[in-house]
């Protein structure tokens, strides 16, 4: 269905395609948008720095591990493994060795799973995440202060002259000292009140005026008669009266400061801390209690006030309670764990808004809390990335300077960036030259030279980024641009489709929807777009000008409407040519019906896992849990949340729910899938048959019965049953699940017929439009030379599968090419931080005898792994070497 031309877009057949193509791409060609420079700690080399901080930690005592730790999530962090970045900061948590690191890094971890918010109350459910998430008692975390008994000031008996005498006669006939407070009186016991502190002892029993008197007037001390009467209580009881308001403890606490009652002061500090339930509580109590030296009450509300980011931080009263504090009241606020305390407030004020003041003041905070050359690196380097966001290009000159000087090479990237801005782009230039020339070239180096050339220069150094970094957006990008721009659309979206196929990322899906729209292909527009507004609803699009929701309502005219039963027809299509970008474009279009949406949302999780995108997948098994229609189906998708966050029994336990309220395709699914990876019984194969023979009995459509029936297969293989297994896969391609290729494939091979496994392959090959994979697994099927340009094409249209790197290194290895094969993992290692390139290297360091290059990878792959129990005997085997 057509209607009128999409306003500032061209409609099919109005007007000629160069017209069409300078309307289009005028505001986007070439990208306008420069890479930017990361905030985030990029050393040189990460495996390098990864294996010092593992080294340092296994000679460091246990409280100084959180902030090795922390150390280690910031590169992390740098490489965007985001999985990693959690793990470490969990480890800093359980290895908090004081109640503020314990804070800090409890709501560090709570920040960072904030998209798990609307499922608290399941995961409340796991002890795991009890523990992580429950707030922390902060008054039974801090020991409470000595009783008076302990002190070294001795009551004196009724008999007893004083300690101190100054050569006059005392009256001490009585034990009685009256304290006036205006018109009140209050009656204490003078050795009593002594024994709270060294002043009240010189005041009462030395050489003082009050020594010698029995009324004492305490008019102008800043204490009502009420907290004076409470003060002589405690003195007797050391206990203060539990209906104290906050005024008079306040009261209380400065008269405690001012004559160094520390047993009162703590006593007052704890009841203050029982009142602190909310953010407004905090921001109230906690200038008073840094005043006065309050740890417990500043501790009690720094946990409320953290517990809420990053909403905390939107109201000035909270954010300027961190500003501009002294050495004094950081030390009482964070303790140790300032420079904690500081990377994670920047850290959260950097995402909400990087130009933003507040970005700037936590950073020269986190400048200030630095104790380590890479502390100071990493301070300095993010401020001057916020600088040069605020466009205080010579403050962010100085800034980058700084941080080159402290080890940070990354920070040389912005120091170029930041003469550029400046108009010194001959300078930026030499700034990358010089660095290329003088340390190990990789990726971004390039990248960054290349804003500063044009021409074939520019090309070749683009060219050079992604050999050495095809993780890098930007090369592919400007190429594609280029390319369009000179009118080869066909070439632009080549090379578009090839980062797209391994990466999928907004920016690039929004170049490609920009090439659609110059094409006038609505439909191709459409579907990126909605494929976007799946992983980001409020995504926008042109430089932030248009959304990209408002964009797909004036597409949606002018592409023709699509029935149910047309959605149904195109989503099978996609799924069957593994299509998976296409296929989450659909549902989300059959997601504007009203029925079935939790299958719909269901099935769109799997798919963003497909993609990488586990942020996004999570936030639809979310929505396919409160658009659940019953209860049992809500079970199922509470069992895939717990088992997707890494409570695999708890899952199970919510399927066999399910089953007991009623038998469906889905719960008997997840339970032969969370089985299935629970348990190394090898019998459990025989229940894990079962369930799914059961699954299948159960109503559903066939892209779910495809998988049942693949999954099966693949149990039946393991178990030997090569015919029962040839029979899942068939009848899963029969109704068209086309990975059922690879299966069907393995069984001709385990049954000796090679030809029919390599065929079975090309097969999915030819249909698949991600090819990966599919070239990677019929490798395996053919001889060494067609098995080395199989696994060639794997890297070129996916780089980032590590088993080709694999492959190769161990051929060279073989050949006794021992450097070379070093050299093929190390191209990988470069840009992933792989667990089996790193086990392999060390291998093969240790194979030459280079025990100190195997130690560092050891190292380097028990930080991202700490329990690969092969890594941990080689490691043993190479740190026995060690001279």
């Amino acid at each position: 269905m057509h209607s009128t031309p999409l306003k500032g877009l061209p409609s099919p057949g109005s007007k000629s395609k160069e017209e069409s193509l300078r309307k289009c791409l005028a505001p986007i060609l070439p990208p306008s948008t420069k890479p930017p420079i990361e905030p985030n700690f990029k050393p040189l080399d990460y495996v390098e720095v990864l294996a010092q901080i593992h080294e340092e930690l296994e000679a460091s005592p246990n409280h100084g591990k959180s902030d090795l730790y922390l150390l280690q999530s910031q590169v992390f962090r740098g490489f965007g493994e985001v999985k990693l970045l959690r793990r470490s900061l969990q480890s800093a948590w359980k290895h908090a060795s004081t109640v503020h690191e314990k804070l800090v890094y409890a709501a560090w971890l709570k920040h960072e799973k904030r998209g798990e918010e609307m499922i608290s109350d399941l995961l409340s459910q796991c002890s795991k995440c009890m523990q992580e998430f429950t707030p922390l008692d902060i008054i039974s975390e801090f020991s409470p202060k000595a009783a008076s008994n302990d002190l070294s000031y001795p009551p004196i008996s009724k008999n007893q002259e004083p300690l101190l005498q100054c050569g006059s006669t005392s009256d001490h006939s009585s034990d009685i000292v009256v304290f006036h407070i205006g018109e009140d009186e209050i009656v204490c016991n003078r050795q009593k009140v002594a024994t709270m502190s060294a002043p009240f002892h010189a005041m009462l029993n030395g050489c003082f005026t009050e020594a010698r008197k029995r009324d004492i007037d305490f008019s102008d001390n800043g204490i009502s008669a009420r907290g004076m009467r409470d003060i002589c209580k405690f003195s007797e009881t050391g206990k203060l009266s539990d209906d104290l308001s906050p005024d008079v403890l306040l009261d209380i606490l400065a008269f405690a400061n001012k004559f160094c009652c520390e047993q009162l002061k703590d006593a007052c500090d704890r009841n203050l801390a029982s009142f602190i339930h909310t953010e407004q509580d905090a921001i109230t109590f906690m200038e008073y209690g840094l005043e006065e030296g309050s740890q417990v009450l500043v501790a009690s509300c720094l946990q409320v006030i953290l517990c809420e980011l990053p909403y905390s931080l939107q109201h000035e009263q909270v954010a300027k309670l961190f500003f501009n504090i002294d050495m004094r009241k950081r030390s009482i606020m964070a303790g140790s764990a300032s420079f904690a305390l500081y990377s994670l407030l920047s850290d959260v004020a950097m995402k909400d808004d990087l130009k933003s003041d507040k970005s700037a003041f936590f950073l020269e905070c986190l400048r200030e809390c630095a104790t380590t050359s890479r502390q100071k690196a990493l301070a300095v380097h993010q401020l001057g990335c916020v600088m040069l966001a605020r466009r205080e290009y010579d403050k962010a000159e100085r800034l980058f300077d700084e941080a080159v000087n402290e080890g940070h090479v990354y920070s040389h990237a912005g120091l170029a960036r930041a003469k550029y801005k400046r108009g010194y782009k001959h300078a930026a230039y030499d700034e990358i030259s010089t660095l290329l020339s003088s340390f190990k070239q990789l990726g971004w180096m390039y990248q960054e030279r290349s804003l500063y050339c044009d021409g074939k220069e520019k090309w070749l150094d683009l060219e050079r980024a992604t050999a050495l970094d095809p993780t890098l957006t930007y090369p592919f990008m400007y190429r594609a641009a280029v390319l369009m721009r000179e009118q080869s659309a066909h070439s632009a979206l080549i090379e578009i489709n090839r980062v797209l196929s391994f990466k999928l990322t907004l920016d690039c899906l929004e170049l490609r929807t920009c090439f659609y729209l110059a094409l006038q292909d609505y439909r191709g527009a459409l579907s990126d777009i909605q494929a976007i507004l799946t992983i980001n609803p409020n995504y926008m699009m042109y430089g932030g000008r248009v959304g990209a929701s408002q964009l797909r309502s004036l597409l949606i005219p002018h592409v023709e409407h699509w029935t149910t039963a047309d959605c149904w027809m195109q989503l099978y299509d996609r799924w069957s040519s593994v299509d998976d970008i296409g296929s989450l474009a659909v549902i989300y279009q059959m997601l504007e019906s009203d029925s079935g949406k939790s299958l719909l949302f269901f099935r769109q999780s799997l798919l963003l896992l497909r993609l990488n995108c586990p942020e996004a997948a999570m936030h639809s098994l979310q929505l396919a849990r409160q658009h659940a229609t019953c209860e049992h189906e809500r079970l199922v998708y509470e069992g895939w949340i717990l088992y997707d966050t890494g409570h695999c029994e708890e899952g199970l336990r919510k399927a066999e729910e399910s089953i007991a309220i009623q038998r469906s395709f889905e719960a008997f699914f997840l339970k032969a899938y969370a089985l299935a990876d629970s348990s190394l019984d090898p019998a459990s194969s025989v229940v894990i048959v079962s369930l799914l023979a059961e699954a299948l009995k159960c109503p559903s459509d066939g892209l779910r019965k495809g998988q049942a029936l693949n999954n099966l297969g693949s149990v039946y293989v393991d178990c030997g049953k090569l015919d029962l297994a040839a029979d899942c896969y068939v009848n899963a391609l029969k109704i068209r699940h086309t990975r059922a290729h690879q299966g069907l494939a393995r069984v001709y091979y385990l049954k000796n017929d090679k030809a029919g496994a390599y065929e079975e392959m090309t097969k999915l090959i030819e249909k698949a439009r991600n090819k990966a994979s599919a070239y990677e697994k019929r490798s395996e099927y053919c001889d060494r030379e067609m098995t080395m340009a199989d696994l060639q094409m794997v890297t070129e249209l996916d780089p980032l599968r590590v088993y080709p790197y694999r492959y190769r290194a161990a051929v060279l290895m073989d050949s006794h090419q021992e450097e070379e094969a070093i050299a093929e993992l190390s191209r990988a290692i470069a840009f992933k931080a792989d667990l089996h390139l790193l086990h392999l290297r060390a291998a093969f360091h240790e194979c030459i005898g280079d025990v100190a290059g195997a130690l560092r990878d050891c190292r380097a792959a028990l930080s991202v792994d700490p329990n690969h129990q092969e890594i941990m005997e080689l490691h043993s085997r190479v740190h026995s070497q060690e001279p």
